[in-house]
């Protein structure tokens, strides 16, 4: 009996999520580990079918009776489970059958998948906009060159014209290679440093939501949640607009196309106080998450992955610069903007460091500006 408790003991200590079934497939233990992946109380959960507290949505029950029944383990990669509050997570999960006072019992070892995953993904958006970056700016470099001696060329040639009418073929040259040039600039993203103060997120979405309550003019509802404990952070607020506005007014724009008499467009500014969470290779003590959340149609499949990047946009007239922009600019504050859509449910989130100091700011944004 002693070295069962000392056995306990070292089990309640693992990391690694420890749960057991009985032959009939009901909960007799989890470790503390367990109790907090699957969001569940020990005590209450002893008893209770294993459906009820780990699921897996892509594999039946039957897979789990035959590991039983024929004393054979399996392991499960990137499973899907569903838990007792119906929140999916994806997670590694090995089963063993172990004898036990001679009944058998299956050994559950979880381990969570949902944020290596993440943080996985958040390196190769940042990989993969840092490559964008570079390439954007090499072909500003080949392009503003040839569009100066154009436009220097045409001013010439419009001096030595004394036709009028030929002077106005000059002066839409001269527009086009303003226009392109402007166009190549957007592109660049910000080119100046951060002009970094307190600022109240709060008051950065109150701003958005006026602009977008008037440009919507009554046609969509407008939803706030917001964290009244989130403090104020060192950041550029006008610029902090530009991103919400973009993403929001995409948002806006892609559900007022819809003419669908089963919802009514609904837009929802939300914001919550993360601890200990990792931006990139970056664990941030506080981190500020901000959702930008619509009941539209979502995002096509065919731009998903390339959705912040430069001339990339699902809309016809759209020029596809407002999320590379964003993008840009969070990037510039030590975050990142990430999507998650689906039919009926589009959610942008922003993530902020609300703890970093001024000389981490301006060494970002100095690594940052082109």
């Amino acid at each position: 009996m002693a070295d069962f408790v000392f056995y306990k003991q070292l089990i309640n200590h693992l990391d690694s999520s420890i749960l057991v079934l009985d032959e009939a497939l009901t909960v007799r233990y989890l470790n503390p580990a367990a109790e907090a992946l699957l969001q569940v109380s020990g005590r209450r959960c002893v008893g209770v079918p294993a459906e009820m507290v780990f699921l897996d949505v892509q594999q039946d029950l039957q897979t789990l009776e035959d590991s039983l029944q024929q004393e054979t383990s399996f392991t499960k990669r990137e499973a899907e489970v569903r838990l007792m509050n119906q929140q999916v997570i994806t997670l590694d999960y090995s089963v063993s059958p172990v004898e036990f006072e001679k009944t058998m019992c299956l050994v559950v070892e979880m381990h969570p998948r949902d944020r290596l995953m993440r943080i996985s993904r958040e390196e190769e958006l940042i990989t993969a906009q840092a490559t964008t970056q570079a390439l954007v700016r090499g072909m500003a470099h080949e392009i503003k060159n040839p569009l100066g001696g154009i436009r220097g060329s045409a001013q010439l040639l419009e001096r030595m014209l004394e036709n009028a009418e030929l002077k106005e073929f000059t002066q839409i040259i001269i527009d086009e290679v303003d226009r392109l040039r402007n166009l190549v600039d957007k592109m660049l993203g910000p080119n100046k440093l951060l002009e970094r103060l307190d600022t109240n997120i709060h008051e950065v979405l109150e701003r958005v939501h006026s602009l977008i309550s008037v440009e919507s003019e009554g046609r969509l509802r407008l939803r706030r949640d917001y964290d009244p404990s989130i403090p104020e952070f060192l950041a550029d607020k006008e610029q902090l607009i530009q991103v919400v506005l973009n993403i929001t007014r995409n948002a806006m724009q892609a559900l007022l196309a819809q003419e669908s008499p089963e919802y009514f467009p609904e837009i929802t500014l939300k914001t919550r106080a993360i601890r200990q969470f990792t931006i990139g290779h970056t664990k941030h003590r506080l981190v500020l998450h901000l959702s930008i959340i619509d009941n539209g149609p979502g995002i096509p499949d065919n731009i998903r992955e390339s959705l912040f990047f430069p001339m990339v946009s699902g809309r016809a007239e759209g020029t596809g610069l407002g999320l590379s922009i964003a993008q840009s600019i969070v990037n510039q504050h030590q975050g990142i903007i990430e999507c998650d859509s689906a039919p009926g449910k589009t959610q942008f989130s922003i993530y902020l460091p609300l703890e970093l100091s001024l000389d981490d700011y301006q060494s970002q944004a100095q690594k940052n500006i082109f």
